[in-house]
């Protein structure tokens, strides 16, 4: 599914949301155009372009930092599908500390990896698998959240905004 990113009154990412979405907050004039897709959207009276980027009129006060929730998707991005010990291609989600000795379901302790490094690990710990990490896993960068819920393919359009905000 297409996905427009929504920005703050300010210009900071606020959401990711579907096309249609931002196209009806466009229409009821809650948002504005800020890039435009090359693609249209046609109803009996009306051809509308759809939009990529859209800001919001009115300034929404955000509480609090998003965190990204550890899925599937997010840590396969994060770790660019390469397993995290041999550096083939991913295909599961292992705990370095298995949950059976106490580890948690987190970003410091899950990794991608391919079924034969995860079945050679099993339920042992990494000396005891003689496994060594690629690289120390931890949380996402900043607006992770966005990543996240577009599977970590981002519209081209989108990255002036992303990177204005992470300088």
């Amino acid at each position: 599914m297409a996905r427009s990113l929504v920005l703050n009154a300010s210009y900071e990412p606020l959401s990711v949301v579907s096309e249609r979405r931002a196209l009806i907050l466009v229409l009821t004039d809650r948002a504005s155009l800020v890039v435009p897709k090359d693609e249209f959207w046609h109803s009996e009276r009306v051809v509308v372009q759809i939009p990529s980027v859209v800001k919001l009129h009115r300034y929404v006060k955000v509480p609090y930092r998003r965190s990204a929730p550890v899925t599937r998707r997010a840590v396969f991005g994060r770790d660019g599908h390469q397993c995290q010990y041999c550096g083939g291609p991913a295909e599961s989600l292992d705990h370095v500390t298995p949950r059976s000795r106490g580890g948690d379901h987190s970003w410091e302790n899950v990794v991608a990896c391919c079924r034969p490094c995860n079945v050679r690990k099993g339920d042992r710990t990494l000396h005891e698998s003689g496994l060594r990490l690629r690289s120390k896993p931890g949380p996402p960068r900043r607006f992770a959240w966005i990543y996240a819920s577009t599977g970590f393919q981002v519209d081209p359009n989108w990255q002036p905004f992303l990177l204005a905000e992470s300088a």
